[in-house]
């Protein structure tokens, strides 16, 4: 992404998409019991309530009633249906990692199987987005948080923190490229969740092989443990490497959280927030729901002058519906380098 003279000033930057993930499925019930919804009814009136406080992008997990993460898709498509119901404009991201949580005590955290996972692009209703994660590789999700992070809480039990400790992505490339062809078929956008470059490059060179025909809508996720750690040297590299027409979110856990959005909002990116990334206030006296979270973001970005996009608008900086038919037009349509031609040079020589 290039910054030209006047890349700060509100007036030329998108307005602000708000993407919330309330519904945390590392945690346990207990230990947030006023903001964890459980039921079915609470769940869904977290999206409505998420949605009234100013997010557009609602990052969708589901819980059974003994509090557990759910595996069931039937369970998924109930939740999606009863948002829709409630919030039809409000874009829904349907978490890809669905086995996020570990299914018993001490048991490591790990995702579905292959042909589960793919099941994702057959939900119905169906959702506006379904993450996805490039190149397989360790996803410690517990690495950067401290001992006041988790104290309390169930992740504190260390049998619980040694199943998320160790919890890797499998997202090898031939299951990559055919769940973004499934998904494409079925109508769903793929968000790509990256944790460095090297990822990223990858994402571009399917897009050059004509394999991944979709817009570069994205998040980088640095929480550190595999993933990129949230300092401005990393922030600024990835943000180099992404072509302009790229449409970017920062993520990061705990307390990274409110600083490194508060750089997205400046920098004219986007932002995510919500429990499954931080349960505490800056001092760590009280902990903080999804929706504060969300209020805290919109008052900041007022305050910088930045509007917060409504539903509608959000769809359209997300370019939600978008598909190409080439890989030409990807990479014309995301600010990418056109493919080389054969024989050409790969550098442009003086006459």
């Amino acid at each position: 992404m290039n910054f030209l003279d006047g890349s700060l000033f509100p007036e030329n930057q998108d307005k602000l998409v708000i993407t919330v993930a309330p519904y945390g499925p590392e945690w346990m019930p207990s230990d947030f019991p006023e903001d964890i919804p459980v039921t079915m009814e609470e769940q869904i009136q977290k999206a409505v309530d998420c949605y009234n406080a100013g997010a557009t992008v609602l990052h969708l997990h589901v819980r059974e009633l003994d509090g557990k993460g759910s595996k069931r898709l039937s369970k998924f498509n109930e939740l999606i249906d009863g948002i829709r119901a409630r919030v039809p404009d409000l874009i829904i991201q349907v978490g890809g990692s669905i086995s996020f949580a570990p299914e018993s005590e001490g048991e490591v955290a790990r995702w579905l199987s292959d042909d589960t996972r793919h099941m994702l692009a057959e939900l119905k209703p169906t959702p506006d987005q379904v993450t996805i994660a490039i190149n397989s590789n360790q996803m410690n999700v517990v690495e950067q948080m401290t001992e006041a992070d988790i104290a309390g809480t169930s992740l504190a039990d260390p049998a619980n923190y040694r199943a998320y400790r160790e919890m890797t992505i499998p997202a090898g490339p031939e299951w990559v490229e055919e769940h973004i062809r499934r998904l494409s078929a079925n109508g769903i956008q793929t968000h790509f969740q990256l944790a460095n470059i090297t990822q990223l490059e990858t994402v571009e060179r399917m897009m050059r092989r004509g394999v991944c025909n979709v817009p570069l809508i994205l998040t980088w996720v640095a929480i550190g443990g595999g993933f990129d750690a949230p300092n401005i040297y990393n922030l600024a590299n990835f943000v180099r490497a992404c072509p302009d027409n790229a449409v970017l979110t920062l993520e990061t856990s705990m307390l990274n959280v409110l600083p490194l959005n508060m750089m997205a909002i400046a920098m004219g990116l986007h932002v995510r927030c919500g429990i499954e990334d931080n349960i505490w206030t800056q001092d760590r006296k009280a902990k903080m729901s999804s929706v504060k979270q969300i209020e805290q973001l919109v008052r900041i970005s007022r305050e910088f002058g930045r509007p917060v996009a409504n539903a509608k608008e959000a769809r359209e900086i997300y370019r939600i519906g978008t598909f190409y038919k080439s890989a030409d037009e990807t990479l014309a349509a995301n600010g990418f380098a056109p493919n080389r031609k054969p024989k050409q040079p790969t550098l442009l020589k003086a006459a």
